[in-house]
């Protein structure tokens, strides 16, 4: 089975690095940050979706937060993260049963590498699938029919593992089951809402489902 994850909210906990560099684009730009809680929902979405609303819909402006941003996750950012309990074993039982693994993400490919590159289980996904850095949209949808394509796969053997309803969304327009996690930035009724086939409390849980 091919098995495509998410990155942020799913394999790792990215919120504080994110969070950080969100303050410090809107810093630059005088503009006061949302509350914690507010930043909590800009994991997941494209940035310029999330800035939008804060700068008056200003492409200029936006492009600048963007740039901020950029300028401290290059330094910093990609390095604030934590790993979520369970999920290097869960990575070494998938791949033990011969699954394929590649990951999905709303980050920019030259941003995602790098994090991917320095987790212990890194190397056991074959792919890495980011919007273009200029793109506006996440584009799931149209990373996972890539991925369908390049691994040819059938999409009734394939899974999208997210932890927001833009990875189920990006699964249910390509036939392809989404299996929503609770450990992340979603919630439930989000994740049921976008049509997940299944969700999972737990890495151990998932693994029962990927496994089954």
């Amino acid at each position: 089975m091919l098995c495509l994850f998410d990155l942020d909210g799913t394999l790792i906990d990215s919120e504080h690095g994110i969070t950080a560099c969100v303050k410090h684009a809107l810093a630059r730009l005088d503009v006061p940050a949302p509350a914690h809680e507010e930043l909590r929902r800009w994991i997941g979405p494209p940035l310029r979706h999330s800035f939008a609303p804060l700068l008056d819909h200003d492409p200029e402006r936006i492009e600048a937060a963007v740039d901020y941003y950029h300028e401290r996750f290059n330094t910093l950012g990609w390095r604030e993260h934590e790993i979520y309990p369970g999920i290097e074993a869960l990575i070494e039982r998938l791949l033990g049963a011969g699954h394929r693994l590649a990951v999905v993400t709303s980050k920019p490919h030259r941003h995602a590498a790098p994090i991917i590159a320095h987790l212990p289980f890194g190397d056991a996904f074959l792919r890495l699938y980011g919007p273009h850095p200029d793109s506006p949209h996440s584009e799931k949808a149209s990373m996972i029919a890539e991925a369908l394509a390049d691994f040819d796969s059938d999409p009734a053997d394939a899974v999208m593992i997210g932890d927001r309803h833009f990875d189920i969304d990006g699964a249910v327009a390509n036939r392809v089951r989404g299996f929503g996690v609770l450990w992340g930035f979603g919630n439930r009724e989000e994740l049921e809402q976008a049509g997940a086939s299944a969700i999972a409390a737990t890495p151990d849980e998932l693994a029962g489902l990927l496994l089954a």
